[in-house]
This record gives C-alpha cells, structure tokens and sequence, in this order.
C-alpha cells in the first residue's frame, strides 16, 4: 500500500493535551493486536511494549495546531499501523529537523533492531507519558529535543533549536518539524553524531544520511511525509 501525501503546513505553536478517549479498535481487533505482538517479539526480542500517546483529535487554524492525545500501548500501535491506520487516530509525533551549518538535512537511519529498520527520517519518537506535564499538556517540543539528544547523542547546548514548526499532515500521521541547527558543516556533524553513536550500549541510529536535495534521499527507504517535507516550502524557507 502506498503512503498518502502529505500536507506540510507552516504553524507558529502547539496546544496539544491529554484527553480521554475509548479506542474501539484496541478491543474490537484484540486477538490480531496480541498475534502480532507475538510475532513481532519472535522476530525482535529488544521490543519493548511501553506506553505511548496517539491523536484522536487535530486540527490546524491560525498558526496553532491544537491536538487531543490518549494513551495506549505500544502494541496496539503496531497493530493500528501495520493494519491500515483506521480513523480517526493519528500518530502524532515531533522531530528535530537537523540542519547543518552548510545547509544539508541530517536524518537518522534506523538501527537493524528497531520496528523501522533501514529506515531514513529525522529523529523523532512518538510521545509517551514522560511527555505529559502536570496541567494534562503534551510536551512535543520537549519530545523533539530528547529524542534528538538520545539519539544523536548531541547535547541541548550544541545545538540551536529554532522558533516555529511546520507539520506535515496526512490522515494517518501528523509529523511535527521542529527546526534544528548545528554550527558544523554536514560532514564534521555526521562524523561526531557517529562517535557519539559508538559510545551508546544500544544504539536507535545506525547511520546519519545527508541530505542537500531530494536526489540525495532513497526514497524507498524514506516515509513519504518526510519527501513531503524536504520538497515543501516550509522546508526551504529554513535553508
């Protein structure tokens, strides 16, 4: 099956809030969830079935996105992706759109032991209950700067994390770009986001992709929402 295109929208801020919600498809598709599960663990047994926040509400009006999350389990999401993202949930997740000072991309590629392996995007997680604050809002920027820093293993102090978002929105997913930039040129970057890499015990990344055009992207490796992204012009006004 092929992923929809995206929209990629230019957005100021983010209201995005716990809310509770009864998922139908968590119950209804039990018995498929769990055989899934099973196999997937069978397969990768570092699989880890935590706790995660999906979308159930959002919407983009006025330079705000306002989104209303719940929490499921990680299995579930699986499930809900691999068996045709049934509405209206979405995964709503941020990322730290890494640019270098010589104005080239730096995405992740994804380690053999992950659920997207091989795969090329910016770091990113779907959020999780560390990313719920005390008054029920759900800390996407504060997801975006963590998963870049556990990923990456670069440290909040040498990068600059830039004001404004842009999400590239599909009825599936609703990816959140955070724009990042670090002061070295995109091959000294990737040389000392890989040494940082060889120092972690179980790595997420196997590898940073440098991107300057679309050309340089394999797009059988890349999600269409970030092709979405690097050809919008959300993406170009930030070169």
């Amino acid at each position: 099956m092929s992923e929809p295109v995206s929209e990629v929208v230019a957005i100021d801020e983010i209201d995005a809030r716990l809310s509770p919600y009864d998922w139908p498809f968590a119950e209804e598709r039990r018995a498929e969830i769990d055989a899934l599960w099973a196999q997937t663990v069978a397969a990768k047994p570092k699989m880890f079935n935590g706790r995660v926040l999906l979308q159930h509400q959002g919407e983009a009006r006025g330079g705000v996105f306002t989104a209303r999350y719940f929490e499921t389990d990680y299995a579930n999401l699986l499930a809900w992706s691999r068996f045709g993202h049934p509405a209206p949930v979405r995964n709503g997740f941020a990322m730290a759109a890494l640019l270098s000072r010589d104005k080239a991309w730096l995405l992740g590629v994804m380690g053999p032991h992950t659920a997207n392996a091989g795969r090329i995007y910016f770091a990113a997680g779907t959020p999780d209950r560390s990313d719920i604050l005390a008054d029920g809002r759900v800390d996407l920027a504060g997801s975006a700067e963590r998963e870049l820093c556990e990923e990456t293993g670069l440290r909040r102090d040498e990068v600059i994390i830039e004001a404004g978002w842009a999400v590239a929105l599909s009825a599936a997913r609703a990816a959140f770009m955070r724009p990042v930039r670090i002061d070295l040129p995109a091959h000294e970057a990737r040389r000392l986001i890989l040494s940082r890499i060889a120092q972690q015990a179980e790595p997420e990344l196997a590898d940073i992709h440098i991107v300057r055009s679309l050309a340089d992207l394999p797009t059988e490796r890349a999600p269409r929402f970030m092709i979405d992204y690097l050809a919008s012009p959300a993406a170009r006004a930030r070169l």
